[in-house]
């Protein structure tokens, strides 16, 4: 993969709004998990929810997509100056060579709920004001995106379950080595909803205490929202020095099962090593590794597993979502812009919530963040059905 410049990027979640927000947190080693108290939902499970986004308006010219998924991405586009950003690149490039590329798993599903309870008594018919295509669409993420930025560049969403916002990176990166566009918005949004929450708890992977990834007693996982966006450009030929580059991306499907990895972990290797092999990378050149982590007892061990065929116990590694909680099809997209700061700030993340590692997992596994120089980092995101990514990211010196 020819290097890619990561120009800006941004991520809301329960830690907070922002980068400022996330990295506080992250360095004082706190969580924003909390026990469910989302809408009608009784559950014995702790969730991370993100504040104020019913608080958040959509412009009156992009109504018709209002829900809460729209409204998470609107709250997230707005800070740290995402938005500045993205529309001085619009007058570098103009609005038909950036494309938009945005992962989800659900997008505004609880819209539909919503309208589910006010359907028609006599006929079941939905409300008439429901607009399935705005709303609850995976598209709806895409199309909601390109609209704000008056973009008219190419457009998808990719909804492949906790991978989909790893996995638009790597996308938008093989549409610039093509030149089909100079720079892409890419992201992940996910917002909470009964579907997901009952759906976890039937699957029974949810915990009644904050995830704890990794932990001997780890449990399952604790549900979350957040949105994360980047903005990808070409690379000059030097990049500034402290400047954020995506440097190699690995795509994998071991479909092993709907719902399971394999417990080998073969599929999460195959991933990572197509991201060293697509960066040119070695494992030894990786200083730390923000691993999926997602706290079942299935998951952890596989990837770990996998992590130590092909690294060992020398590269240091922590799950931070013990810190935002399991935020699914944004997870890949939070979790780079984890990467992100932890790079420019010299900061090795731990992982909060862990309290006793998992002996049978031999990694260089951290529970307290400290500052340490990190030149390279990888992030894995792997979803249901065995789709998995990995995402190389590296700081120009």
């Amino acid at each position: 993969m020819t290097p890619q410049l990561i120009s800006g990027y941004t991520a809301t979640t329960c830690l907070g709004h922002g980068l400022d927000a996330t990295l506080a947190a992250l360095r004082a080693g706190r969580s924003g998990l909390a026990p469910c108290a989302f809408e009608t939902v009784r559950l014995d499970t702790w969730i991370g929810e993100v504040a104020a986004v019913d608080d958040q308006k959509l412009p009156e010219m992009l109504a018709e997509y209002d829900c809460r998924n729209n409204r998470l991405a609107a709250l997230a586009l707005e800070t740290d100056g995402f938005a500045e950003r993205v529309r001085a690149a619009t007058a570098r490039y103009g609005k038909r060579r950036i494309g938009v590329f945005v992962g989800t798993s659900t997008a505004g599903i609880l819209q539909t709920e919503l309208a589910y309870r006010r359907r028609d008594p006599a006929t079941g018919a939905l409300p008439a004001d429901f607009n399935y295509r705005t709303t609850h669409n995976a598209f709806s993420l895409a199309e909601f995106t390109r609209a704000y930025f008056a973009l008219e560049g190419p457009a998808f969403s990719v909804s492949t379950a906790c991978s989909s916002s790893a996995k638009v990176f790597a996308a938008a990166a093989r549409l610039l080595d093509c030149g089909v566009i100079d720079a892409a918005v890419v992201g992940g949004v996910d917002s909470l909803c009964l579907t997901t929450l009952y759906g976890f708890a039937s699957l029974e992977l949810t915990s009644a205490r904050p995830c704890r990834p990794y932990d001997a007693t780890r449990d399952g996982i604790s549900v979350a929202e957040g949105a994360a966006f980047a903005l990808l450009e070409r690379a000059p030929a030097k990049p500034p020095a402290g400047a954020v580059l995506l440097l190699g991306a690995g795509e994998s499907s071991d479909a092993y099962h709907m719902s399971a990895p394999h417990p080998e972990g073969h599929g999460a290797r195959l991933a990572m090593e197509g991201a060293l092999r697509s960066a040119g990378l070695n494992a030894a050149d990786i200083d730390y590794i923000n691993l999926h982590g997602t706290a079942t007892p299935a998951n952890d061990a596989a990837e770990g597993k996998a992590v130590a065929a092909l690294f060992g116990e020398r590269v240091p590694c922590s799950s931070t979502k013990g810190a935002t909680g399991h935020t699914l099809g944004a997870a890949g997209a939070v979790e780079a812009v984890i990467c992100a700061l932890a790079l420019t700030h010299d900061l090795l993340p731990g992982s909060p919530g862990t309290e006793a590692i998992d002996p049978a997992i031999p990694l260089d596994y951290r529970l307290s963040s400290s500052k340490r120089r990190i030149r390279r980092a990888l992030s894995n995101s792997f979803g249901f059905g065995g789709s998995n990514c990995s995402l190389i990211l590296g700081i120009a010196s």
